[in-house]
């Protein structure tokens, strides 16, 4: 697994990070972790998955591993897991087309630019967002600019990250008032890269996500273009390597896998002041700031529905017509639930 690391490093240079956290005992205080006991006993009793170690795709500091060691979650598991940090999607869909990461979350365009490019992946969840009137990505501007609507984008440049739900959302936003890629510059950035773009006036706009969007208004930036309805999901997905989807022992046990994320998170969603400290301490971000943007992570886990297929179809035929991609994606051909019909995270029963 060390040697899949370094060589995920070398190749998309997005990787931040990557822990172990062992099958038991990775709570950090003599007293029980919340949830080091929570899954049921039926659940953990399989022998033929301590041959496992599952990498998780961590997108941005998602609170993912913090939470882990917090909860417990992991703890009586009969197999490893390993975290692996990406500053955003298309990286963590490559790399788990690789099999370089088991499982990772990420929104709803880098699925779609990964199906273009015949990587071999499937999206096998959906996070929804328990707050779906607020944005969790916007199109900001910089403190003093002149533009107001989306239409003032014409011929300006724009930074964002290639292949992004934020892309995602400057195209719909420029389709929205009859605009083109071809109208605007757009300047495919990395977050770190667009955030310096931004600060020095190298762009005039920057269609980042939270808590990047969150803490440049806090420094006098303005949203220009929400990310909400209709021009944008709130929503996002959970991609899983074909090679374990394959493999009947493997996949049962990479659903123990997202059942245990998905119920840390809803124990999370109960527990804000530790959500924040966890996103917080990933991210490197004050606790201030991690608590204005705690709402763009304040999620639900369900199966895929026909809903979710529809809306991305749409979003990849946009990107098609828009020539982002160069191939027609077929989203129900990327789709592979692993959890069954009708589960919800937040009908879960954590303890606080």
């Amino acid at each position: 697994m060390r040697q899949r690391t370094s060589r995920l490093i070398g190749a998309v240079g997005s990787l931040a990070l990557a822990s172990t956290l062992v099958a038991c005992g990775s709570s950090s205080s003599d007293t029980a972790a919340p949830l080091s006991n929570a899954v049921d006993a039926s659940d953990a009793k399989h022998p033929e998955w301590s041959k496992y170690t599952f990498t998780i795709g961590d997108n941005g500091g998602d609170g993912s591993q913090e939470l882990a060691k917090i909860t417990g979650v992991f703890d009586n598991a009969p197999y490893k897991v390993k975290f692996a940090r990406f500053t955003y999607g298309p990286p963590l869909v490559q790399a788990a087309a690789s099999g370089d990461i088991d499982l990772g979350s990420v929104g709803d365009v880098p699925p779609i630019t990964g199906a273009a490019k015949e990587y071999g992946f499937k999206v096998v969840a959906v996070n929804r967002s328990l707050t779906p009137d607020q944005a969790v990505e916007n199109i900001i501007v910089p403190k003093g600019s002149t533009l107001k609507t989306a239409a003032d984008l014409k011929g300006k440049k724009i930074a964002v990250p290639q292949g992004s739900s934020a892309h995602g959302l400057v195209l719909n936003a420029l389709k929205s008032v009859g605009l083109t890629p071809k109208d605007v510059k757009l300047v495919f950035l990395d977050p770190a890269a667009a955030a310096t773009a931004f600060n020095t006036g190298k762009v005039d706009a920057w269609s980042i996500w939270n808590p990047q969007s969150a803490i440049a208004v806090k420094n006098g930036a303005r949203i220009l273009v929400k990310g909400l309805p209709p021009i944008d999901q709130t929503s996002s997905y959970y991609v899983a390597s074909d090679t374990s989807l394959k493999d009947r022992t493997k996949r049962a046990a990479l659903t123990d896998v997202l059942k245990r994320l998905s119920r840390e998170f809803a124990w999370a969603v109960k527990n804000p002041d530790k959500y924040a400290q966890a996103l917080s301490k990933e991210q490197g971000i004050p606790l201030a700031d991690a608590k204005a943007s705690l709402a763009a992570y304040s999620n639900r886990v369900t199966p895929v529905e026909q809903s979710d297929i529809e809306l991305e179809q749409k979003l990849a035929d946009a990107f098609l017509e828009a020539s982002q991609i160069t191939k027609k994606v077929d989203v129900k051909s990327i789709t592979d639930n692993l959890l069954p019909a009708g589960y919800d995270s937040s009908k879960l029963k954590v303890t606080s």
